[in-house]
């Protein structure tokens, strides 16, 4: 008895982006900008030949700006993204769980912070070890909010480097 051959799977057809003109790139960036989430959904389609994730706004627009780039120039060289992977298996050892923790996010050493607060306007230095305000040294922001208001802040919050989870 033999057995009836498997057929080949049929082959998967494999997307082709749009090619898009260079001369079109900027009109395109600004579009991204006044166009409302189901349209940029549509453009990721189209651009990515998947179904958009699940992400913000902010996401969609990035991500759809740096692919109208990369279809107008070209992308990154084939030597410069087996550098970039060699420098990420250097850092995390392949290991994904370490790939998905967050890092230092506080700002760089140097930036200012600045929050008007009842009609009165107070500096924040990020320094390397923590914060300056005022001449002193602090560790968080935290405490200079707590120190400016009185009251308990998360003092990423005050400052405006993340948004109050009651914010949209």
């Amino acid at each position: 008895m033999t057995r009836p051959r498997n057929p080949k799977p049929a082959a998967t057809p494999t997307f082709t982006a749009p090619a898009i003109p260079k001369a079109d790139v900027l009109g395109r960036l600004e579009s991204l900008k006044i166009a409302d989430i189901a349209a940029l959904k549509v453009q990721w389609r189209a651009l990515f030949g998947t179904e958009p994730p699940p992400y913000n706004r902010r996401f969609l627009e990035s991500r759809l700006a740096y692919r109208v780039q990369e279809l107008a120039f070209g992308g990154l060289k084939p030597e410069t993204l087996a550098r970039l992977e060699a420098l990420g298996e250097q850092f995390d050892g392949g290991n994904i769980t370490v790939r998905r923790m967050r890092g230092d996010d506080r700002p760089i050493a140097g930036t200012q912070l600045i929050r008007e607060y009842q009609g009165v306007e107070h500096l924040v230095t990020v320094t390397r070890d923590g914060y300056d305000y005022q001449g002193r040294p602090y560790k968080s922001l935290s405490a200079i909010a707590r120190g400016i208001t009185g009251t308990r802040w998360n003092g990423r919050v005050f400052f405006g480097l993340r948004a109050s989870r009651g914010a949209a």
